[in-house]
């Protein structure tokens, strides 16, 4: 056990500790399946497991309160595997490396795992609990949600049979979200054209780093910097004015982060190396200016490298014009939420692979039909340039129901315990709520957390006093199903 034993709720903290020393990266969640279901034995529960993986577990009713309607609990398994890049750490063998700092539970040099560790531990904690009054409860933990939501796609028909579901994977505690973005990924492949290296050529490595990085949903609107996009700034210039060959360029990891580091092998010829240099410094504070105030420690540095080959000028230039004139960033504020975005694309990472350049993207929107036209936005710059192009399935939003009666009682529930409003709204990150009502139309639900920063990125923390409130909520509103 570690010192987060002995915060309160301790029943809460307890199984977050467990939780945080089972290596459960997304699509290899295995050891946390045999955990739940190693827990449902342990307490003497019924537990049952779909093809895909997921695992649903119940617990009856508290005597007098088996007529209420029965609440579906629901939280995911796999974590966001991002560390820093000086920190030697193995996501699929090690544990999560957890610590308590000045009110805050962080992770040493990597993810933390709250998202959505802490919503699994807050469910187990009521499963494993005799002393909460409760109609029937079930908890159902899905797989592989962070890389496609393939759980919740293919969820098996009689894993859920609550009129109620609660989503314990939010991020900002006093928040009740009741509406979600769907979302879709657009991937090019470019055919990666390589030649020998030119004589009178020096040859340079690039690197990019110090970016804060975080969720493409949740962050997309922090006016953050996307390290593929702003290296690819300075591909360009160096294309354009002084004769720059390209040898490598990647950047970022994950689709649904935005990517905090890239760096790329790039050759000047030796007698405009003077003024590739002045180039760059007067780059380098450009852009330290323009993300003065949200990424105050963003570093690019310029060093001397190897390479004997680089790309044919067609194929770099086929790649970095599509990666400057990519839609990024906020595309569109929602007109029905003040203050949402609605519509966003996110330049996630490239990467050299096989032969092959893949760029993958991903877009999202509360709205069908912006989420379709951003994707093929996209699309056509990728086409244009020479790529093949292809798109995920995708998956749904989740319309806001602000009628509802699960959410009624939150709101009730919340404002009696703590005397003052929630904020109801909706969220621009993906939540598996859509694909749940897809096919479970009757589904009333809501979704709340503890508060999290910087997540899906090493500066990944949960706040340690929120934790409480969201567990008193959430005994509140289960008591009061």
């Amino acid at each position: 056990m570690t010192e987060i034993t002995k915060l309160a709720p301790e029943i809460v903290w307890r199984q977050f500790d467990a939780i945080t020393r089972i290596p459960r990266p997304s699509k290899k969640e295995g050891r946390m399946i045999e955990y739940l279901v190693a827990f449902a034995r342990e307490h003497g529960l019924p537990c049952m497991q779909d093809a895909a993986g997921n695992v649903v577990i119940r617990k009856g009713a508290t005597k007098g309160m088996e007529n209420r309607p029965t609440v579906t609990l629901q939280s995911h398994m796999d974590m966001v595997c991002e560390k820093r890049g000086d920190v030697a750490f193995d996501f699929e063998q090690d544990p999560i490396r957890a610590y308590v700092d000045d009110g805050w539970v962080k992770a040493e040099g990597t993810t933390l795992g709250a998202d959505d560790g802490i919503g699994m531990a807050a469910a187990l904690a009521l499963l494993a609990s005799g002393e909460i009054a409760h109609g029937p409860l079930e908890a159902l933990f899905t797989v592989d949600e962070e890389t496609g939501l393939t759980g919740a796609f293919n969820l098996g028909e009689e894993m859920i049979s609550g009129r109620y579901l609660v989503n314990l994977d939010s991020e900002d505690e006093g928040e009740i979200f009741i509406g979600c973005a769907g979302g879709i990924d657009t991937v090019a492949v470019f055919p990666c054209g390589q030649e020998p290296l030119p004589a009178g050529y020096v040859v340079f490595r690039v690197e990019l780093s110090g970016l804060k990085g975080g969720h493409s949903g949740d962050n997309i609107g922090d006016g953050l910097g996307n390290s593929n996009r702003l290296l690819a700034r300075l591909v360009w210039l160096g294309m354009e004015e002084y004769a720059l060959r390209l040898a490598r360029f990647e950047g970022g990891n994950l689709r649904n982060a935005i990517p905090r580091e890239a760096h790329t092998l790039l050759a000047i010829p030796r007698e405009r190396e003077a003024e590739f240099r002045q180039a760059f410094e007067r780059f380098r504070q450009e852009i330290e200016a323009e993300y003065a105030e949200t990424e105050p420690t963003l570093r690019l540095t310029l060093a001397p490298a190897e390479a004997d080959r680089v790309l044919t000028s067609a194929s770099a230039r086929s790649l970095i014009y599509a990666l400057v004139g990519l839609p990024n960033g906020v595309l569109a504020m929602s007109h029905a939420v003040p203050g949402l975005v609605e519509t966003s694309s996110n330049l996630a990472s490239v990467k050299f692979e096989e032969g092959n350049i893949v760029v993958t993207t991903s877009q999202r929107s509360s709205v069908e039909s912006a989420k379709k036209a951003a994707a093929r936005a996209v699309e056509s710059v990728f086409a244009l340039a020479g790529a093949r192009v292809s798109h995920s399935d995708g998956y749904p939003g989740w319309t806001p129901n602000p009628h509802s009666h699960l959410l009624e009682v939150t709101t009730t529930c919340y404002r009696d315990l703590f005397g003052t409003e929630p904020k109801v709204r909706a969220i621009h990150a993906g939540l598996e709520c859509g694909l749940f009502l897809e096919r479970h139309p009757e589904l009333e639900m809501v979704s709340f957390g503890p508060t999290l920063r910087g997540v899906h990125s090493p500066d990944e923390r949960l706040e340690i006093a929120t934790v409480d409130r969201f567990w008193r909520l959430l005994v509140a509103v289960v008591q009061s199903l």
